[in-house]
């Protein structure tokens, strides 16, 4: 007997090698498929369940992969409880577990088992998976690791067996009807071996009789899971009554007197990622007259002197320019800029652990003063000469230990709360979201985007709403990576450049596709454009204001500092003692230099 299945899950695992019994490391169940073959490739049965959630959300990046949202599973699915005693009943009838990488399934069940306290016998029956060096040596797709054919998928499988493409990916009912023709397929083509199958001589000549050509599909209709969770949320839709324009009006006039403030730009020092220069930065912010400007390059304060500096310039030169616009008797209305260096940090569990790939979450502090700089400063040195494996990290330790005067931002769809409700779940993003505010009170701030994107939409009113439970005040910001929109184009190069790729590469995730920003919305926008992008949520231009009053302008020039050398009193100079002058010291710097040419270049 064979048992081919699969599974649909709320995520990957954070550690592939991780044991089962370590179950928050993985995802959770919502779909799980099964076919049931006798030794010829008979169909003796076929299952296929939603699952309940039970205790936890179906994230959105994962519905959007498999279409299944936590109201369809909930609504059409079946208990937890009832799945693993179903599935633990066929587990007993089978002599071999059949899968598409099916490592992960098996995982998954057993951790499902595992949280159950369920007795099973997942982790003894032998496996037969379809994706193995074996299968990659049949497709041979280049890419593998060293050199090697990579790894097929079930759909590049599925099209070279059979000449034809499997547009059904995703759905384990799907899944599994289309893992059981390749795998019997390749029974057919004798790719398993007599050993492997554990079967008599004659086997194959009894199989290929019974199946002289291809395996055909079974032909099982498969139930569009999209299209149901789809067609679900617009039958639950409630409607909420849109803001009226009446309330528009009165947000519009409490932001007259408002100016925007951007707190979370990157420059050229966040290498190969921004094309935007510290001047241009400052100059940007001076266009639209904005009373303050952050700088929040990725894990690194190289950018904090010149920025400091290039602002310093800037307000020194209004006087100038005041003074000639009065004199042309011309209106002038220029404000000085108050710089905030700030970093956004990639927080990871463990930043000293360099044994998995962490990235971390990102999410963005900022300096309240000359204090908070210097902590700012000890992070980033941290993540760098301790914390770095493939990125400069630190950890929540570290945060604890620094986190005197900086101001906190949520960050964007990488920050550690959005990133949870994408991926994780509401309540693992709300027990986030606690820590933070926990550690930085009213120093923390939730940060809202909109570069019109679908993700954000999904994760924008849910943040709202732990603000809100919080009492978290929600502050409007741009992730600016360019200064003009028109330079997007440039700042894609840029992407490029960084990652090796082409441009015309598509953007996106996993094989055949690179890196880049969704769309071009990622620029130093106006005072007006993002006041019309938050005229629903007007406290949340307003809040900006807070966050700039919380800052204390603070200098980062200053003097050379140089040591003061005992010289002998001949070399002594009065005006040394009342000007703080070096000449003393330079005469007998040279005196020395010539002494010690003399004696190593006796023809001197």
């Amino acid at each position: 007997m064979y048992l081919i299945f699969d599974t649909e899950t709320t995520g990957l695992p954070k550690r592939w090698n991780a044991p089962v019994t370590e179950v928050d490391n993985w995802p959770r169940c919502v779909q799980l498929a099964w076919q049931l073959h006798d030794g010829l490739g008979n169909l003796i049965e076929q299952q296929d369940f939603l699952i309940q959630p039970e205790g936890y959300d179906i994230p959105y990046d994962a519905e959007q992969i498999h279409g299944i949202s936590t109201e369809l599973a909930s609504k059409d699915g079946i208990p937890l409880a009832e799945a693993l005693k179903l599935f633990k009943e066929v587990l007993d009838k089978t002599q071999f577990l059949v899968g598409q990488n099916v490592g992960f399934d098996i995982n998954i069940m057993g951790a499902e088992f595992y949280r159950s306290g369920i007795e099973n016998s997942l982790s003894t029956l032998p496996v037969l998976d379809t994706c193995t060096e074996n299968t990659a040596s049949l497709c041979q797709i280049p890419g593998g690791r060293g050199g090697k054919f990579k790894l097929p998928t079930l759909t590049e499988l599925h099209e070279f067996l059979f000449n034809e493409p499997f547009s059904e990916a995703h759905n384990a009912a799907a899944d599994v009807e289309a893992t059981s023709r390749c795998f019997f397929e390749l029974v057919r083509r004798r790719s398993f071996s007599r050993e492997e199958l554990k079967v008599q001589p004659d086997y194959f000549e009894a199989f290929i009789k019974l199946h002289p050509t291809e395996i055909a599909p079974l032909g099982l209709t498969h139930r569009n899971l999209k299209k149901a969770s789809k067609a679900l949320k617009r039958k639950q839709e409630v409607s909420t009554p849109e803001i009226s324009e009446e309330e528009i009006k009165a947000n519009i006039k409490s932001l007259e007197d408002t100016t925007f403030v951007h707190l979370h730009n990157h420059s050229q020092f966040s290498v190969l990622q921004s094309t935007i220069k510290i001047r241009d930065l400052v100059a940007s912010a001076a266009e639209h007259n904005m009373p303050a400007v952050a700088l929040t390059d990725h894990a690194n304060m190289m950018g904090a002197f010149h920025f400091v500096k290039e602002v310093k310039a800037y307000n020194a030169s209004l006087k100038s320019k005041k003074a000639k616009a009065e004199e042309a008797g011309e209106d002038f209305r220029q404000q000085k800029i108050l710089p905030i260096i700030g970093c956004e940090f990639f927080v990871c569990e463990d930043h000293l652990n360099k044994n998995q790939k962490d990235y971390g979450y990102q999410m963005v502090f900022l300096a309240k003063n000359k204090n908070g700089y210097h902590n700012l400063a000890k992070m980033a040195s941290l993540a760098y000469t301790d914390g770095f494996y493939y990125v400069p990290r630190i950890d929540k330790t570290i945060v604890e230990q620094y986190k005197e005067d900086l101001i906190v931002l949520t960050g964007n769809l990488y920050g550690e709360i959005a990133s949870k409700i994408l991926n994780l779940g509401e309540k693992q993003a709300e027990e986030a979201l606690v820590w933070w505010h926990n550690m930085f009170g009213e120093d923390l701030y939730v940060e809202l985007m909109r570069h019109d994107q679908e993700d954000e939409n999904r994760a924008n009113p849910v943040l709202l709403a732990m603000a809100q439970k919080y009492e978290i005040k929600v502050i409007a910001s741009n992730n600016t990576y360019y200064c003009k929109k028109e330079d997007a184009e440039a700042h894609d190069i840029l992407l490029c450049v960084k990652d090796g790729e082409k441009q015309a590469t598509p953007i996106g995730r996993g094989r055949g596709y690179r890196y880049g920003l969704p769309n071009q919305e990622y620029y130093f926008k106006s005072t007006e454009e993002m006041k019309a992008l938050f005229q629903d949520i007007p406290e949340a231009i307003l809040n900006l204001r807070e966050i700039v009053d919380k800052i204390e302008p603070f200098e980062l020039a200053r003097e050379v500092l140089l040591p003061k050398f005992e010289i002998p009193e001949e070399f002594s100079v009065t005006e040394d003692e009342e000007d703080g002058g070096k000449r003393g010291e330079n005469a007998y710097l040279r005196h020395i230099t010539y002494m010690g040419a003399e004696k190593r270049y006796s023809d001197l």
